[in-house]
């Protein structure tokens, strides 16, 4: 069985967002919070806000892309279902 994959949306305290992509979520919001990512350290604490259904890497890929590719414009709130200036 191929490995299950989420996006996952980020929000820290000044409301900026982060999208990524991992087979272990839970793993991955512990790095961005200890500052082994490159992107997000410094300007932690990050909260997930969101996280998509398993999917497959192609998948998942996709979503993750088109979700970068709004911006924060309506398709970002739409795909998601956050609210703007939710933090």
């Amino acid at each position: 069985m191929p490995a299950a994959y989420r996006v996952y949306i980020l929000q820290n305290h000044a409301g900026k967002f982060y999208i990524g992509l991992s087979d272990d979520v839970a793993r991955r919001v512990a790095q961005h919070n200890t500052g082994q990512s490159r992107w997000t350290k410094g300007h932690g604490p990050w909260t997930i806000v969101w996280q998509s259904e398993e999917l497959l890497l192609t998948d998942a890929r996709k979503l993750e892309n088109r979700l970068k590719r709004q911006g924060r414009g309506k398709g970002f709130y739409a795909i998601t279902g956050l609210q703007r200036g939710s933090s």
